[in-house]
Order: C-alpha cells, then sequence, then structure tokens
C-alpha cells in the first residue's frame, strides 16, 4: 500500500477493560505497526471517577506496537458527543484523513486494511462521505460491500471533506427532514426510530453526536460503503457505556477473511435496506417480548 495510512482516533474515558480488548484487537491487525494511534481520553466527571479515568491513561502509556501512540488527555470532562466532535475534527484538519474508534469497538483482524483501502479507493469520489466497519447480524445473505445513504458510527472513517458535512445543529437537520418529507425513509421506512432520536437530541434528551453526523450525511445525499460481513463487534452494550443498553441484539462474529474494495456502483443499496428494516423489526420484536415476560414474572411474583 502506498498512500499514507490513516491514524486510528480512539476516544476512551474509564472503562479499563473495554479500552484493553479494543487495543489489543487492533493490534492484531496487519496494518497496525505501521498505524498511528491517536488517543483522546475524556476527563473524569467526579472524584469517584478520576481513579478509574487514570487507570485507563496508565495502561495507553505503555501500549507498544503501533508506529507511534499519542495520548491527549482532556483536562475536564467533555462528555463523549464534545470529546469525538473536537477530536475528529483535530485529526482530519491535522492528517486529513481518520478512523474512529471508540473504547468498546473489537476490531476484525481485517479491519485496518478494509478502512485504507476504502479510503484510498474513494478518496476523490464526492459521493462517498464516509466509511462504516460494522454491519448488523441480518437473517439474509449482503452484498461483499454495499452503499447506504447516510453515515454511521461504530468503527468508521472518513476524510477532511466528509467531516466538512457535519452539521451539529440538531434543529436545523429536524427541518430540513420535515421539510423534504424524509423522515420515514430517515426511519428505514418506519422501522427504526431515528428521527426520534433527533428530536431528542434537540430537546436535550440525549447528547447524540451519532445521529447529527447521519442526518447531516442523509440529507447531503452521499453515501457510506459497508462491508457484507461485521469488522467490528461491539462489546460496549452492557450498560457500561454513554447510550448503551443491555443487549446481545447486535452481537456479531467478526469477519476472519479480507474483503474487496471497489467495483460497485456508488448508490443505495436496495438489498442491505431491506435487510436492516428487517433485522429493525426483529429487534422491536424483541424488546416488546422482552417487556412481556418482565410483566409476567412482576405478576405472578
Amino acid at each position: 500500500m502506498n498512500e499514507e495510512l490513516a491514524p486510528v482516533v480512539m476516544f476512551v474515558y474509564r472503562r479499563l477493560d473495554h479500552t484493553r480488548r479494543t487495543v489489543e484487537s487492533l493490534l492484531l491487525n496487519e496494518l497496525s505497526s505501521e498505524t498511528d494511534l491517536i488517543v483522546y481520553s475524556d476527563g473524569a466527571r467526579s472524584l469517584d471517577d478520576d481513579a478509574v479515568v487514570n487507570e485507563v491513561r496508565k495502561y495507553l502509556s505503555g501500549v507498544v506496537g503501533f508506529k507511534s501512540v499519542l495520548l491527549r488527555n482532556r483536562e475536564k470532562n467533555l462528555g463523549l458527543a464534545k470529546n469525538i466532535i473536537q477530536g475528529v475534527s483535530e485529526v482530519v484538519g491535522e492528517r486529513g484523513k481518520v478512523i474512529v474508534l471508540e473504547d468498546d469497538m473489537v476490531t476484525s483482524s481485517h479491519f485496518l486494511k478494509f478502512m485504507n483501502d476504502a479510503l484510498n479507493e474513494y478518496a476523490e469520489d464526492e459521493r462517498v462521505a464516509s466509511i462504516h466497519g460494522y454491519v448488523y447480524p441480518v437473517t439474509s445473505t449482503l452484498p461483499e460491500i454495499f452503499f447506504l445513504a447516510g453515515a454511521d458510527c461504530w468503527g468508521w472513517a472518513t476524510w477532511s471533506r466528509g467531516w466538512a458535512i457535519f452539521n451539529p445543529d440538531g434543529t436545523y437537520l429536524l427541518d430540513e427532514l420535515k421539510n423534504k418529507k424524509l423522515m420515514r425513509r430517515f426511519d428505514f421506512d418506519g422501522t427504526y426510530p431515528y428521527t426520534q432520536m433527533l428530536k431528542d437530541q434537540v430537546q436535550g434528551r440525549n447528547s447524540s453526536w451519532a445521529i447529527r453526523w447521519y442526518a447531516s450525511v442523509f440529507l447531503a445525499g452521499k453515501f457510506t460503503l459497508y462491508p457484507g460481513v461485521s469488522l467490528i463487534h461491539n462489546i460496549g452494550n452492557d450498560e457500561s457505556g454513554t447510550h448503551c443498553a443491555n443487549t446481545s441484539h447486535h452481537d456479531v462474529a467478526v469477519s476472519s477473511k479480507s474483503l474487496r474494495v471497489g467495483g460497485i456502483d456508488v448508490e443505495d443499496s436496495s438489498v442491505a435496506r431491506k435487510a436492516f428494516e428487517v433485522f429493525f423489526k426483529t429487534g422491536r420484536v424483541s424488546v416488546f417480548s422482552r417487556l412481556q415476560r418482565r410483566l409476567r414474572n412482576f405478576l405472578n411474583s
């Protein structure tokens, strides 16, 4: 690979075990020794968190195996959204492109190759805003790679031109979705409440940067490239992180083989969109079933 590799930016807080597993999986990638790792460690929110934040920082200060490791320790607590927005903006400003991980993203050993191959392949293609590493455990067979309108947030990459699309103004984004009558498509034909997530962000019920990233790219008419088999397993769905419930619904086995990049049309994949919609519907049924079981258990106790 002749092009300069993209730096990996990882955002961490207080989860030492999650952080260690993410770093260890990344080191198994064939390109890890040629990759710069930049870590943004958010400041402690309280005195109770101070010790565990320092444990994470101590561990990271001893990490070797990458081309370089740069720790950027926040003095104050910014919160996840502000930390990511500022950190990604800084690094794409410095390096022009970036691969982004949070501290609960266990990667396939082929993750870095796929992300760098795709960043190089579509570097000059204005239609493509980002690359994504995670894909849902759908029941149908997906194409080896595919595009969907919008952007995503579990192991992703972009260029400075892609990140320039990001608009932090949730009110503007919500109004645009309403005015252009795009809410149902934004919600995958009504199967997932993305619009409600954006409304909640506007009303201060969540601080999600990711819903604003998705909406920004979606409204701009740009696309994200996905792998047909996930290159990311999110280990944070255990109530240990921000906006994370305890669920195994998103668990995947990461790809054990390298994926090719290129050779497909840059357009929304109807096959993948339908598979996602079915997955989202199944998730709603699963949540409803759990609530019914809890209610029965309560009534019978």
